[in-house]
């Protein structure tokens, strides 16, 4: 799923929500069949995986950093989250490889590369519901499109909620809702959304198409 909107519009107000963060009626909000409110909130937290737009980059090792969301991940688990995040070719230009210490707040690393050690995090324990808010705006679009071709190539069967201001980001996505002032105000495919010729339209032909005739 893509939500889209403009600054403020309510989208990660929206995915507090689902992240038990703000204090809501549970009662309207399901996982699968199941009512929020019946859910306990550890169960809640082994079930999704969430990267924030602020990264929490400890002072530790790649590995480590990365091995924060499942201590126990094998080495091929490891690889496959660093495959999917597309984080391997930078890793391996560093000295030490996984090894290399990041600095306090991941002060050797750039605004993607801290991106790309979130992702890998949060896909390492592999959840049911994978949240990327805004995760990708710092990465290049070579690089976008290969984290999104191996997510939707790893997590079949699984919910990927993308929060994004690229169309890019969310265009392929089987439901895109645009928000504003907190209310869905259009829903749909981007086939569909395009067909409304509403502000997704809009921002389609500014983003994508804008960029093309450059």
């Amino acid at each position: 799923m893509g939500i889209l909107g403009k600054t403020s519009s309510g989208k990660t107000t929206l995915i507090k929500q689902i992240l038990d963060l703000y204090k809501v009626d549970k009662s309207t909000i399901y996982f699968n069949e199941d009512i929020s409110s019946d859910i306990s909130f550890k169960s809640l937290n082994d079930n999704i995986g969430y990267v924030p737009q602020q990264h929490m980059i400890f002072s530790d090792s790649l590995r480590n950093n990365i091995l924060f969301a499942k201590e126990d991940a094998s080495d091929e688990e490891l690889n496959l989250a660093i495959e999917i995040a597309d984080f391997k070719k930078d890793i391996d230009e560093f000295p030490k490889g996984l090894d290399t210490i990041t600095g306090e707040k991941g002060v050797s690393l750039s605004g993607g590369q801290k991106q790309r050690l979130s992702i890998a995090r949060a896909v390492l324990k592999n959840p049911e519901i994978l949240i990327l808010d805004d995760a990708m705006s710092a990465v290049d679009a070579n690089t976008e499109k290969n984290i999104l071709n191996k997510l939707k190539k790893h997590r079949q069967n699984k919910t990927t909620i993308i929060i994004a201001h690229r169309i890019s980001q969310v265009q392929n996505c089987d439901n895109i809702i645009v928000l504003d002032n907190g209310k869905i105000v259009e829903m749909g495919n981007h086939y569909e959304l395009i067909q409304n010729g509403k502000w997704y339209k809009s921002q389609y032909e500014n983003q994508i198409l804008g960029d093309k005739n450059d």
